[in-house]
């Protein structure tokens, strides 16, 4: 019997094994794909962008360097025509653009620079197969073929059956995309809301290349974005009704891109299609019972916006470290229950920001009003710092029940004066207590929990006027302690994260 199942290989599921074994628990992934490659997962389609609290774990992991190697992503096809702006793009809402020089990161008080940064476009298939690797040289163990077909539950753990077979573990996490079979089987709520339009991501040949327009275009009956010589998404405001109901073929791809582009363009070859809607849907509770929900199988909703990557391995880094502590019996009361409590929002906040976009792209003359003042507002200074605070996931804050304005976010990357930074002291999956004053050391707090919660003293080159700062295994600041640290408060954040272990 295994610790822990978890059904599907992609990012969500691979990452949030890593974390898992990182805390030595035993962990089994099944994928129903037998080869994890894919076209579609390789550019120009499989180009995705990671965000600052995606980026911050990867760096806290120490597996940066590597995902973010590849720089060619940048270089590819359907970003070629960013590169004819004389400005740097910085990201989009609903295909209206921000500028770096517009964002006013002085706002930020609490980001320190730090080799992370704020964004990254990766490649999926690369993304994977990092992942891939490090599962397997923790020691996860990873089965493909093998596609989740039911599963029974029972108090002390879950069977689940697999390609004819039947393994046992204590937990099961479904991290099985949009269409979970572990969501279903487990009878999880799924709501939402229905899908206005079919998009579709289409790479092709045209005999005139130049009769569309590089770039992203509004029309009267939808969006089309081209990037020559023949990389396309567009969408059709449809109701959903093309989406994964009958092959794509070479005449339907050219009669809607003829709809949406209003240009009788020819194409004469169809090399890779696929489609997409804006339905966005979420699970109203992220467990039942020892069966848990990360990713797609919690959320789904339209990739405008590149979001829902970073959502997954968002909730991924998240529950983690809570249920291997849950799994090993130190998990303080009600920790497993705050993974919902602190990701379901953000889910609901992701979906919202989705839905929002979908209204700006509506081939209606008051989306096109809107669409106007959404450029004026994001054309100032403050505008465009707000979308880059909500694309790159800046202002990401979990309400942890402390004031203080740095509870709740990611840590910022203290540079001890010896050089070390605080990501390189959350490799090892423990959490931080981070001790800048001498003075009055914090040792014995973390001393009752030094097998999950290690303790560092030294000053840092910019402590942000702070002299100690408690951050969970997932880099989130617990508490953070001013000029002079509050010993009792300092004592209770650890309690309520570690839980108790002998006397006060």
């Amino acid at each position: 019997m295994h610790d822990v199942v978890i059904a599907g290989a992609g990012p969500v599921g691979l990452f949030l094994a890593c974390e898992l074994r990182l805390a030595g628990v035993s962990v089994l992934v099944l994928e129903r794909a037998e080869d994890p490659g894919s076209p579609l997962k390789r550019l120009p389609f499989g180009m995705r962008g990671l965000s600052a609290p995606t980026l911050a774990a990867l760096y806290h992991r120490g597996l940066l360097d590597e995902v973010a190697a590849p720089r060619g992503v940048e270089d590819g096809p359907a970003a070629a025509h960013w590169r004819q702006q004389p400005r740097r793009p910085a990201g989009h809402f609903a295909g209206i653009q921000f500028f770096h020089d517009d964002i006013d990161t002085a706002k930020w008080r609490y980001r320190l620079p730090s080799p992370a940064g704020t964004s990254v476009m990766v490649e999926m298939q690369h993304l994977e197969t990092v992942l891939a690797a490090r599962a397997e040289a923790l020691g996860v163990e990873i089965r493909r073929g093998l596609g989740v077909q039911g599963l029974d539950q029972a108090d002390d753990g879950v069977t689940v059956r697999a390609g004819g077979q039947a393994f046992h573990a204590r937990w099961l996490v479904g991290c099985d995309g949009g269409r979970s079979t572990v969501r279903k089987a487990a009878g999880f709520d799924f709501a939402g809301t229905d899908p206005e339009f079919t998009g579709y991501s289409v790479e092709v040949a045209m005999a005139d290349p130049d009769a569309l327009r590089p770039g992203r275009h509004y029309t009267p009956t939808g969006m089309y974005t081209y990037a020559r010589p023949g990389t396309i998404g567009m969408v059709e405001f449809d109701g959903g009704a093309f989406h994964r109901v009958q092959p794509i073929t070479l005449d339907h791809v050219q009669a809607v891109l003829r709809r949406v582009s209003g240009v009788e363009v020819v194409v004469t070859a169809l090399t890779q299609a696929t489609t997409w809607t804006d339905r966005a849907f979420q699970a109203t509770a992220y467990r039942k019972g020892r069966v848990l929900l990360a990713g797609d199988a919690a959320h789904v909703h339209s990739p405008l916006g590149g979001q829902g990557l970073n959502l997954g391995l968002g909730d991924a880094m998240n529950l983690g470290w809570k249920l291997a502590a849950t799994i090993k019996g130190d998990a303080p009361v009600g920790l497993l229950d705050t993974y919902f409590d602190e990701r379901h929002p953000v889910g609901a906040q992701v979906l919202d920001w989705s839905r929002a976009q979908v209204a700006l792209m509506r081939p209606s003359p008051s989306s096109r009003a809107l669409e106007a003042v959404i450029r004026d507002l994001i054309d100032t200074r403050d505008g465009a710092t707000y979308f880059a605070e909500r694309v790159w996931g800046v202002s990401l804050r979990y309400d942890l029940g402390d004031d203080h304005p740095l509870v709740g976010r990611g840590a910022p990357d203290f540079e001890l004066v010896d050089g070390t930074r605080l990501g390189d002291l959350l490799r090892d999956g423990k959490g931080l207590l981070l001790d800048f004053d001498a003075d009055r050391p914090l040792q014995p707090l973390a001393g009752r929990w030094g097998d999950r919660l290690a303790y560092v003293a030294g000053d840092a080159k910019d402590r942000l006027g702070l002299s100690a700062v408690l951050a969970r295994p997932d880099g989130v600041v617990a508490w953070a302690g001013e000029t002079a640290p509050d010993l009792e408060s300092a004592a209770e954040a650890v309690s309520r994260w570690w839980g108790e272990r002998g006397e006060a």
